[in-house]
């Protein structure tokens, strides 16, 4: 085995990375695949200090018990679909379902957040997390701040760009300017979350809570997308800073 470790290495005086989850989408290409975006991943190591694993949203596949044990955070990803209207107590809502990642994000979510490991959630998973509190979802979204570019070159989904107002919480205060790619919105915020940033047409653009001891944040724009270059966004810097700041914390209280 001796080959093998003087190829690798391993540096035994650095502590161990905190471990992220990092939920998959259900996507076709000539068959159903696992999909994430790797804009999703690169700044969870990059500014968060995490090693990254990737969950499948395959309900048979995932034992969210078994991953509690294993995991110090979860971040709920953005997606193409939206969570389906049955989770909320709607009748019908616009756009595609996946919902076998509505069953494991919000069963994965509960489990993690019962067990005291932070839970994070950008877009969608701001949505799904939302849900998981006992609020519901809207697509009456005001179109000169929200729009849905999915259609559109990927380059160009993330042009639409709107303010947002910080309410001096976890990130930050003032106003920024934000992107904006999505079909659904808060309609009742959810039991016991905290509003973090609102739009000009007063939609939820963040919140927070901690019900057990651990952060639970989420936002509705893409702040992996706003960390660089002109989209970049001080509040998006403090999202992921805040990720790494709770896993510290986490591996902290590790025996």
């Amino acid at each position: 085995m001796s080959r093998f470790t003087n190829a690798f290495p391993i540096d035994r005086s650095c502590a161990r990375r905190p471990v992220i989850g990092v939920l998959c989408c259900n996507e076709f290409a000539q068959r159903p695949i696992q999909a994430v975006a790797t804009r999703f991943v690169r700044p969870l190591s990059d500014h968060a200090g995490a090693a990254v694993v990737l969950v499948p949203a395959v309900t048979d596949a995932c034992d969210a018990l078994a991953l509690v044990d294993r995991l110090d955070g979860l971040l709920l990803t953005g997606s193409r679909s939206n969570v389906a209207a049955s989770r909320y107590g709607a009748v019908d809502a616009d756009g595609p379902a996946d919902e076998q990642r509505d069953e494991v994000a919000l069963r994965l979510a509960a489990h993690m957040i019962e067990g005291g490991r932070p839970v994070f959630g950008i877009c969608r998973g701001l949505q799904e997390l939302n849900v998981l509190f006992g609020g519901t979802l809207t697509t009456d979204l005001h179109d000169a701040h929200h729009n849905g570019a999915e259609d559109s070159a990927y380059d160009r989904q993330f042009e639409h760009r709107h303010e947002i107002e910080l309410l001096g919480g976890l990130l930050g205060s003032g106003r920024e300017t934000v992107n904006s790619v999505h079909h659904q919105g808060i309609g009742r915020l959810g039991a016991d979350l905290n509003v973090e940033a609102t739009a000009p047409d007063g939609l939820v653009e963040a919140f927070s809570a901690r019900p057990c001891g651990a952060d639970v944040l989420a936002v509705q724009w893409h702040p992996e997308w706003a960390l660089d270059g002109t989209a970049k966004s001080s509040a998006s810097h403090a999202f992921f800073a805040r990720i790494g700041a709770a896993l510290s914390e986490r591996a902290v209280k590790l025996p």
